[in-house]
């Protein structure tokens, strides 16, 4: 039987007649393995071969049994290192030539010719060829290493000796004579190597007579050379060996040693006397070792081909003999496996892996067709019915039980560390799957095998292949042994030809081929278990064709004893076989997590993988002790981490780093169910002898059945419990058990438990690294049972907190239930009382409380078909747990907060809100199904309606009036509240307390409602008030000032309230609004004594019902808003108890109207225009304005209106005043100068809202619906703010009357949503819509008998008072008129003068002097000459500072500059021009009283002598109606300062606008000055100077046109004429 070998490696057989091999090793070792091969495939693609192990084999030890192979280095190994050889033992001439590989002193007997090839000679005889191939190993290259010093030594031996070697070897060599089959199985190349010495005549000569001999030293080039008529040793040898054909291979090559590579006693001391002057350079060393691989490789993959060839041809020749006679399959897998051994020899492990998966598969087939004909001769020949070892091993155990030497009795003393108790108990061995384990191949081509032994040796040869190619441990451990013994065979003391190359292997593991290994180990176990259990049943004749116990009986029942023993046999098969594959595929690059099993001390259970070995044999302790270092992770809201979010102890210690390896998790997942099947074995093995993993005695929540087992057979089995006895009595019996590790764990209960916690562990860690986290979790469901199991309470919470969440989100429903019971027990052992409430008992009633709600959502859908239907629980095994949880929630100290939708369903609003009579309080009915098995009393129910706006949210709770019983099922509870506030709300909170246990229902206002959803369907809540109800009124001050802050009103109205005592809070409701509460004023203090406001808070007595109470309050606003919202809470009590109303209300606080004022500055007045605007699209009607005089002006106005003024959007309304000032008033700091307006106005949105307001109050005062009065009313009046356009409350302003047609088109009927009743009205017992309808209907009949509301218009107020108090729709607004002090205002006047010849016609014969009173235009001719007059005058009454401007006291200089077009008029004269304006005089020291006015007046105005005329000569240029020139009038600039100003123009502008323009300017200078153009508006009409031409129609004028006959011009006094042509 032939050595087994696992790695990719060759024999080369080598001849060393000359002992040149030590020579040539240190340069050839280094260079191997060999690297880089490609070989076509026949049947496929280019195959690489990456590294290829070549093992080198002297003749003489080819054919023995025991050889030392010499395999190629890794990349970690090093050359041998060179040392000395054996001493001589006489002393050297230096003449002879020293012979290599012997010392001088050898014996005469062994001296030969030099050089001489020693042969193996008759006494070696030849390797005998076996007839079937595939059975022998034989090189792949022969290699003889040849000496040869000189060409005459060549001529005169050496070749002769090479022929002679040469047709030993290669028995094809003869020409003419064709390898047969049998020799190409074995075909090999031969190769000639030439080995030369230094200081030999080989030595100098070049390797090509044409090459040239240079000196590596030196750039010279020897003139020596080669003789030319000669040739090199190495071209004889290649004349003499390589053939002469045309596929002649080249089979020699020449390798030169160094001299400092050879020993010097090994050196030759003869020099050559001729030099030739050749020297071998280091490059060319190199290329010759590169040539000599390259050829080693060329060779051997040309053999390899060769036999390749071979193989698949009679593989498929023998393949189609399948169906003849006599065809074995035995002899065919020993040449279809010779073929893959070949793949395997060279590197290709994955076809020789194909191979034997076809094998694998023919087998099959085989004992298929075997199974199908019952004939095993016919097909494929037949196999051994059973394994001697295994019938062996069956009889042993049957004679250790029957006996009594029962070696699990306590009173024997095991030794688990001999040998020779391993060797006895355990027939498999610690590697049950070796191939080396029997002769397998002899076997098999003896047709002496059975198919255990068949199929176990096929599935070591997979695995070891599948080790190669995953680069496994095992695999490289056995190479590197190998490496090692080479190494100690390499010569000492010779240093390498050259160092070794780099190696690029990859070392790293392929960790998909190691799971691969793992994934066929799962798939074999299974089916080989199965074989060994026919095996033995066969052996011992109780199979087929056997007699035994089972015969006779149709049952064939198998003896309890046989039973026993045949479980454990096949129980530690596969529990060995398990371990095995798990100790080869273990590596570093799977980092498995730290184990959680025990503390660090318990190292030999707890190591972590890989450490398969220390795994083995465990020592013999007790259980594992409880867990002191577990880190609890912090308790989450719900008890339990979520099923969506990994647990802490995946976050910590099963947190691995994400791994980029291929394969990683993959052999993580297979290795993790190869500990699984462990487990499994050991499981199965407990169960006999009474030990369980906890499974069976977990509580059952589920619906019990009565179930009784019922057997299957005809007859009843009344021998059946005899037999269970007597198995139950054998239980504990661990003959057969080989495997030590399982017998140990089977000898006690905590070894059993231990082993099997262990196995679990590792099983969950590489889950975990694979990522599979159901099997996570499922292992850790099983560590959590057997913990419970064996009262390890504490580790046992550890794993159901975590694992609970898992099967809860799978819907294990019941399993997850019967985890929480035991996990509750846990808590309670421990003492935790509150994780025993919070977490266990909370969860544990949650899901009981699911379980009960699926039931009922199944029990009401419809069901088709008879499918079976789910399980729940029962309530018996959930009772009690309500209680418990109550009462110990009672010791603790931070309440329980439990989801109300965990423990009931189907809650839900039963109708709208009902409404009590007399009192302003409402109730609402809450319909609550419990899902719970017990009932309890809750002491608490309450309900929170909530409502987002403006202002903030809006609360209401509605309480239950005292405790209430829960009962399981239907409930239903009536809550009220005494807190009122109008609106639409939403139910977003609902809490139940018992004890110390809360269960509550929040959620978001506003979110979508999923149907079906358990939990509030519809949480919308309506509340409205009522008309008799207590009302609380926002409105603005009808009286305005601009110049002070404004006011706001709150009325209280009691309604059918009796108040004893109430209390008023007001706050602001608006970001930037400012309540000024310390200015509240409360007109009616007979309402009831009240307290000073504080804060906001006002307190009042009594106050009788249908009263009111007015608080009046001015505010401030930090920005510019249009509404202001307050906030009022109104609580009071009366003799029905103690009740709260909040109102949240908004007004606009918005200017209704606009004023716009517009100045023009006379001489002696000031004429005012205020312009009036609506600032709404709703028409204003304005009925009365006043402006108030002040100390220095006074006001006149002109006959007011009869009838209110309708101001419309783009129709606004203008109000002229004329100003003056007071005569005989001195401006004094205090002297007032504000004049002030004053209006009197209505809006007609107002108008049309109390119209709409009255008119419904009163029409459904006598109905049924009066309490709903105000909300009918509010819904209609925010309708006609929506529907009323600007146009029309035009038309109803126009008419005097309301359409109502713009809400008819309206569906009353939606916009009355949640509408309850009173408790004792006549609507009571109606629902929400019904309610509706009725509200709809009367608003469509009232609609329909009021199609036109007639609008009557408000009273005028009174000429001498206000009496907005009457009229509440009439408002006012005073607004603050300030006169701008200007320091002067000037006066223009162009005045004409009589014109020298009047115009000779009457209409135009009166003069201009005439025309300065207005009658008329002035008319004028065309270029006539116009003499005028520029009067220039001034005034200084305007001046109204305090105190006086600078420039009072010093004289003004202006500018004046006439401006005209210049197609308009001709100015001639002094059209610039500069005028001083002398300083006031001062006031006389004493002036008269009656004097002083007038005075006054004369010294700030200018006066005959202090006024300018200015002569001007103007020219009308154009005909038409020709405005006057412009005069404009500027202050002239003073040296000292920089700024000019300008007066303004004479047009009338804002008011705004001027002090802008001119205090900016002119301001800096002379002040601001106004310019008073009195010619501003007046035109002269202009004429031509001819009244009559006559014209002559023909062509005959220049140019072809018109001929001008005669002319008449106008005539004027004294000047007159015709002209003709």
């Amino acid at each position: 039987m032939e050595q087994p070998f696992s790695s990719s490696k060759v024999t080369v057989e080598y001849f060393d007649p000359h002992d040149v091999y030590k020579l040539l090793s240190p340069g050839l070792i280094p260079r191997l393995p060999l690297r880089d091969l490609n070989w076509q495939s026949h049947g496929g693609p280019l195959r690489s071969i990456n590294t290829l192990h070549v093992e080198l084999v002297p003749t003489d030890q080819a054919g023995a049994v025991d050889r030392s192979s010499v395999l190629s280095p890794t990349p970690d190994s090093k050359a041998p290192v060179r040392g000395r050889g054996e001493s001589t033992a006489s002393r050297d001439d230096g003449f002879s030539t020293a012979p290599i590989g012997r010392g001088r002193g050898s014996s005469t007997d062994n001296a030969g010719p030099l050089g001489a090839i020693r042969h193996s000679g008759p006494g070696v005889t030849k390797e005998r060829r076996h007839q079937i191939p595939g059975l022998r190993r034989t090189p792949y290259l022969k290699v003889l290493f040849v000496r040869c010093d000189d060409n005459d030594a060549y001529k005169s031996t050496t070749r002769a000796e090479i022929r002679e070697w040469i047709k030993t070897n290669t028995p094809s060599s003869t020409p003419g004579k064709s390898a047969s089959n049998a020799e190409n199985h074995d075909a090999f190349e031969w190769l000639i190597v030439h080995v030369v010495i230094p200081n030999t005549v080989a030595a100098t000569q070049p390797r090509s007579s044409g090459s040239k001999a240079t000196d590596s030293s030196s750039e010279k080039t020897s003139a020596l050379k080669w003789r030319t008529g000669s040739s090199t040793l190495l071209e004889k040898l290649r004349n003499d060996f390589n053939g002469t054909g045309k596929g002649a291979v080249d089979r020699v090559r020449q390798i030169r040693i160094g001299i400092n590579d050879v020993p010097y006693d090994l050196l030759p001391r003869v020099v050559p006397a001729v030099p030739t002057g050749y020297h071998e350079t280091e490059q060319d060393s190199e290329n010759a070792w590169q040539d000599l691989i390259g050829k080693i490789k060329e060779l051997i993959l040309s053999s390899f081909d060769t036999r390749v060839t071979q193989y698949e041809e009679d593989i498929k020749d023998k393949d189609a003999q399948r169906g003849l006679p006599g065809w074995n399959f035995c002899t065919f897998f020993i040449l279809k496996e010779g073929l893959a051994r070949g793949f395997e020899s060279v590197g290709l492990v994955e076809d020789a892996l194909v191979g034997y998966d076809e094998l694998s598969i023919g087998l099959d087939a085989i004992i298929k067709e075997q199974a199908i004909s019952g004939s095993a001769e016919a097909h494929g020949g037949a196999l051994l019915d059973y394994t001697e070892e295994l019938k062996t091993l069956a009889e042993q155990a049957a004679s250790q039980i029957f006996s009594g030497n029962m070696e699990f009795e306590d009173e024997e003393t095991v030794d688990l560390q001999t040998s020779k108790r391993v060797k006895d108990t355990d027939p498999f061995g610690a590697i049950p799957i070796s191939s080396t384990k029997k002769p397998y191949r002899e076997l098999i081509l003896a047709n002496n095998i059975s198919l255990f032994d068949f199929r176990c040796y096929i599935f070591s040869r997979q695995v070891a292949l599948l080790l190669r190619l995953g680069n496994a441990w095992s695999t490289r451990e056995e190479l590197l042994a190998k490496l090692k013994e080479q190494q100690d065979l390499a010569p000492r003391g010779v240093a390498p030809r050259a160092p070794p190359p780099k190696q690029a292997s990859d070392e790293s593991e392929n960790l998909s081929q190691l799971a691969e290994i793992c994934r066929r180990t799962l798939e074999f176990v299974p089916a080989v278990s199965m074989l060994i259990r026919k095996d033995i049943l066969a052996a011992l004749g109780l199979g087929k064709g056997g007699a035994g116990v089972g015969d006779g009986s149709p049952s064939g029942k198998i003896d309890p004893v046989l039973a026993e023993i045949i479980d454990n046999i096949v129980a530690s098969f596969a529990f060995s076989v398990a371990q095995q594959i798990l100790a080869q595929t273990s590596t570093k690059s799977l980092q498995i997590p730290a184990p959680m099993l025990a503390t660090s001390g318990d190292s030999e259970q707890k190591s972590a993988i890989p450490e398969p070995k220390t795994m083995m044999h465990p020592a013999r302790t007790s259980s594992i002790p409880l867990r002191q270092s577990i880190q609890r992770p912090p308790a989450s809201p719900v008890g339990f981490p979520g099923p969506g979010r990994k647990d802490s102890v995946n976050d910590g210690e099963y947190g691995m780093a994400q791994f980029l390896k291929t394969g990683l998790e993959e052999l993580a997942a297979r290795r993790a169910e190869l500990y699984t099947l462990s487990r499994n074995v050991l499981e199965e093995c407990g169960k006999r002898r009474g030990w369980t993993n906890g499974w069976a005695a977990v509580p059952i929540v589920g619906e019990s059945a009565d179930l009784q087992e019922i057997s299957l057979d005809d007859e009843p089995s009344s021998e059946a419990k005899p037999s269970a006895e007597f198995s139950f009595g054998l239980q504990a019996s661990v003959a057969g058990v080989g495997n030590e590790l399982l017998r140990t764990a089977l000898d006690n209960k905590d070894d059993f438990y231990r082993l099997y916690e262990t196995l679990t562990d590792k099983a969950m860690r590489h889950y975990s690294v694979a990522k599979y986290d159901h099997s996570v979790q499922a292992t850790k469901a099983d560590l959590a049972v057997l913990k419970f199991h064996l009262s390890e309470y504490k580790e046992a919470e550890y794993y159901f907190y975590h694992t609970i969440p898992f099967f809860g989100g799978c819907s294990w429903s019941l399993l997850e239930l019967s985890m929480l019971v035991m996990y509750a027990r846990c808590l309670k052992e421990l003492g935790r009382q509150e994780d025993y409430v919070t977490k266990a008992l909370r969860q544990l009633l949650t899901k009981a409380a699911a379980a009960e709600r699926d039931r009922l959502q199944q029990k009401s859908m419809i069901r088709i078909g008879n499918g079976s239907a789910s399980q729940y629980p029962e309530s018996s095994a959930i009772s009690g747990f309500l209680a418990d949880m109550l009462t110990v929630s009672a010791t603790l100290e931070k309440e329980v907060k439990i989801p109300l939708t965990s423990f009931f369903g189907e809650v839900e609003l039963d109708g709208p809100p009902t409404y009590d009579d007399d009192q302003d309080s409402f109730s609402l009915s809450l319909k609550l199904r419990s899902l719970l098995v017990d009932e309890f009393d809750a002491e608490s129910v309450s309900l929170r309606i909530s409502s987002p706006g403006f202002g903030g949210n809006k609360e209401i709770w509605v309480l239950a009036k005292g405790p209430v019983t829960i009962k399981p099922g239907r409930n239903k509870v009536q809550l009220q509240s005494n807190m009122l506030m109008p609106g639409n709300y939403e139910v977003d909170q609902i809490r139940i307390k018992s004890s110390n246990v809360l269960l509550h229902f929040e959620r978001e206002l506003g979110q979508v409602v999923e149907k079906p959803f358990p939990v509030l369907q519809n949480p919308v809540v309506t509340l409205y008030q009522r008309t008799s109800s207590l009302d609380v009124r926002l409105s603005s001050s009808k009286d305005i000032r601009l110049d002070s802050n404004n006011m706001l009103e709150v009325e209280v109205m009691t309604g059918w309230n009796d108040i004893t005592s109430a209390e008023v809070k007001i706050k602001s409701a608006t970001g930037g609004l400012r309540l000024l509460m310390g200015d509240a004023v409360i007109p009616d203090e007979s309402a009831g004594k009240s307290k000073k406001a504080e804060g906001g808070t006002f307190t009042f007595g009594a106050i009788t019902r249908d009263s009111s109470v007015r608080i009046r309050f001015p505010f401030k606003m930090e920005q510019d808003v249009l509404h202001v919202a307050v906030k009022v809470e109104v609580t009071y009590s009366t003799d029905k108890g103690t009740f709260t109303f909040f109102k949240t209300s908004s007004v606009s606080i918005a200017l209704a109207l606009g004023v716009n004022v517009q100045d023009v500055f006379k001489h002696k007045a000031l004429f005012s225009r205020f312009t009036v605007s609506t600032a709404s699209p709703s028409p204003l009607r304005l009925y009365k304005s006043e402006l108030i005089p002040s100390d220095l002006f006074e006001s006149h106005y002109g006959i007011p209106p009869s009838d209110p003024v309708a101001i419309f959007p783009k129709q606004p309304a203008s109000l002229l005043y004329k100003i003056t000032k007071k005569p005989g008033v001195s401006i004094g700091p205090s002297t007032k100068k504000t004049l002030y307006l004053k209006l009197w106005y209505s809006v007609l949105q107002d108008e049309i809202e109390d119209l709409l307001d009255k008119t419904l109050t009163k029409d459904l005062a006598d109905t049924p619906l009066r309490q709903y009065s105000k909300l009918i009313v509010y819904k209609v009046l925010a309708w006609s703010q929506k529907r009323l356009t600007a146009y029309e409350l035009e038309k109803c302003t126009l008419l005097g009357e309301l359409s109502t047609s713009f809400l008819s088109d309206i569906n009353w009927a939606t916009q009355f949503p949640g509408i309850g009743p009173t408790s004792s009205s006549s609507l009571k017992g109606e629902d929400s819509h019904q309610i509706a309808a009725q509200l709809a209907t009367f608003l469509r009949s009232w609609l329909l008998a009021n199609p036109v509301l007639p609008l009557s218009v408000p009273s005028s107020p009174s000429s001498n008072g206000d009496n907005t108090t009457n009229n509440p729709l009439i408002s006012t607004i005073l607004i603050p008129v300030d006169i701008p002090p200007i320091t002067i205002v000037h006066t223009t006047d162009i005045l004409f003068q009589q014109p020298p010849f009047p115009i000779n016609s009457n209409e135009n014969s009166h003069s201009p002097t005439s025309l300065e009173g207005g009658q008329g235009h002035a008319t004028f001719i065309i270029n006539q000459q116009l003499p005028a007059t520029l009067r220039l005058k001034w005034t200084r009454i305007w001046d109204t500072a305090f105190p006086a401007s600078p420039q009072r006291s010093e004289d003004l200089e202006f500018s004046y500059e006439i401006n005209a077009p210049p197609d308009t008029w001709l100015v001639g004269g002094r059209r610039k021009g500069h005028f001083v304006i002398p300083v006031l005089p001062p006031p006389s020291p004493s002036p008269s009283p009656s004097t002083s006015g007038s005075g006054a007046a004369e010294r700030e105005s200018s006066t005959p002598q202090t006024e300018a005329d200015i002569p001007l000569l103007l020219i009308p240029l154009r005909e038409g109606y020709l405005p006057y020139p412009s005069v404009d009038i500027k202050p002239v600039q003073v040296k000292s300062t920089t700024s000019t100003s300008s007066s303004s123009t004479t047009s009338p502008s804002d008011r705004t606008t001027d002090n802008q323009q001119q205090g900016g300017s002119a301001g800096a200078v002379h002040g601001h000055c106004e310019t008073d153009n009195r010619n501003l508006g007046e035109v002269v009409q202009v004429i031509s100077d001819r009244a009559r031409v006559t014209l002559s129609l023909d062509a005959s004028g220049p140019a072809g046109g018109p001929l001008v006959l005669e002319c008449e011009r106008v005539g004027l006094e004294g000047v007159g004429g015709r002209v003709v042509a």
